[in-house]
């Protein structure tokens, strides 16, 4: 995904956001899309669930069936270089509009699918693709309308996606029992393309006027090793992640729990995703935006090694199912800021554009490995390991950040005279590069990065 920057025009830059007015509808339909394309995926897990149990498509193996979800969130990611391509060249309503095409064929079609690879092409690839464009013509425009209110607007658009795998885990695993798979699909599939295609028409970005200007890949940036933890942490945290979003209603089955009880669990889930986003990029301000992504993905571990290999029952699950999803997704709601303490604001679309291209070979493969996992040893205890060690692993790439971003700070302070407490924390050094201290700062933080990784700052 590209995200645009505002250029300053020569009267004294662009207007000032409303901070509210008409930027609220801008928010609610933000929050539906998130809900209709990020939520709806989440309700996989009660497909997969469903699959598994019934073995709907003749021949097809746990491993096709993993395949197949993963596909969606790889696809989103890799097709979001196009998608703000379009975004410049078509607009954003354009765009959006081909998101709702591809989301609405991925469903119908997959109603219509009776052998493995057409869910595939269906369920998979298609949906992934209109899961992309929405996703990048619409994750920038809340911004754009707001000023002091922006983390409490993006809080409620990033719900969304909470609350919509909440509504549709539910919705989807009542319809399986009473109106069957293909007919679950196509009530989905007109569903979403209402509801996105009002969201389309209703959302207006303010990019002409404030003048926006592309910024493009910076691969340079694989160059600083600060950058390269980064990537770690979003590789290891999506390999954890997916695993928890596709698999908790397969467990539930595994243990004895019917359909309606796993789809339950996966509600539940997200539920808790919806409760814990926003307040993880809340309290960020408080304790350092690197601080809370390390804690809280160090915390998604604990809970999978501590509670979820423990878990027997129907009530231990509906608890970890809770407590588990409000830290589960800690790399949505810290990869943008992090990424601006990290290369400074200057770098950050060009980061987060790589960012998306990194995250899409654990989408792709983190559920079928934990399927395979499943099926080698006929136990779900590799896959708890797995997944609450590849959460610590993402912890210890924030330890180590903060490591560097602690003695960047300090040379950073050095090198301008002045205390450590008066440095910005995005910014500091990386927006000065032409004077080359920025440079030196980020250098100093290498060598610094292990002897400062334990050395309590806010950062």
């Amino acid at each position: 995904m590209e995200i645009q920057a505002p250029s300053q025009s020569p009267r004294g830059g662009p207007p000032p956001p409303p901070n509210g007015g008409y930027g609220w509808v801008c928010t609610v339909c933000c929050a539906l899309i998130n809900g209709h394309t990020w939520g709806l995926n989440s309700s996989y897990g009660v497909f997969l669930a469903y699959y598994l149990r019934t073995n709907y498509f003749p021949g097809a193996t746990s491993l096709d069936y993993a395949f197949v979800g993963s596909l969606s969130i790889s696809c989103a990611m890799l097709i979001s270089p196009l998608a703000t391509y379009c975004v410049r060249v078509l607009g954003t309503r354009a765009t959006l509009f081909i998101g709702v095409a591809f989301e609405t064929a991925s469903l119908i079609g997959a109603s219509f699918a009776r052998v493995i690879w057409q869910l595939y092409l269906s369920q998979g690839v298609c949906f992934g693709l209109g899961m992309g464009f929405l996703f990048v013509a619409s994750v920038g425009i809340v911004p754009q309308w707001f000023t002091t209110k922006r983390s409490l607007a993006n809080g409620f658009a990033t719900c969304g996606s909470g609350l919509g795998g909440l509504v549709y885990s539910f919705a989807t695993g009542a319809m399986l029992k009473s109106i069957g798979l293909a007919w679950a699909f196509r009530v989905l599939g007109i569903v979403a393309c209402v509801v996105n295609s009002i969201c389309a028409m209703l959302l207006r970005d303010r990019n002409k006027l404030i003048g926006t200007r592309p910024l493009a890949f910076d691969v340079k940036l694989f160059r600083r090793p600060e950058y390269l933890l980064l990537n770690a942490f979003g590789f290891f945290s999506l390999l954890a992640y997916v695993v928890l979003i596709f698999s908790l209603a397969n467990y539930a089955n595994s243990i004895g729990l019917n359909g309606s009880q796993a789809a339950l669990i996966s509600a539940l889930f997200n539920l808790g995703q919806a409760i814990g986003r926003p307040p993880i990029g809340y309290f960020s301000d408080n304790i350092g935006r690197i601080n809370m992504a390390g804690l809280m993905s160090f915390l998604s571990g604990l809970f999978a090694l501590v509670i979820w290999i423990f878990t027997k029952s129907y009530g231990v699950l509906i608890f970890y199912a809770l407590l588990g999803g409000t830290v589960a997704g800690t790399f949505w709601a810290t990869v943008a800021p992090v990424s601006a303490e990290v290369v400074g604001l200057r770098h950050v679309p060009s980061a987060l554009n790589l960012e998306w291209l990194v995250i899409a070979l654990p989408s792709t493969f983190s559920e079928p490995i934990a399927l395979e996992i499943v099926a080698g040893t006929h136990s779900y205890l590799g896959t708890q390991l797995f997944t609450g060690f590849t959460y610590v692993a993402a912890a210890a790439c924030m330890l180590l950040l903060r490591g560097w971003k602690i003695g960047e700070l300090d040379e950073w302070a050095h090198l301008k005279g002045e205390r450590v407490e008066d440095i910005p924390a995005v910014g500091g050094g990386a927006e000065d590069e032409e004077e080359g201290k920025g440079r030196l700062a980020r250098e100093a933080g290498r060598k610094r990065m292990l002897g400062e990784c334990l050395r309590w700052r806010k950062v």
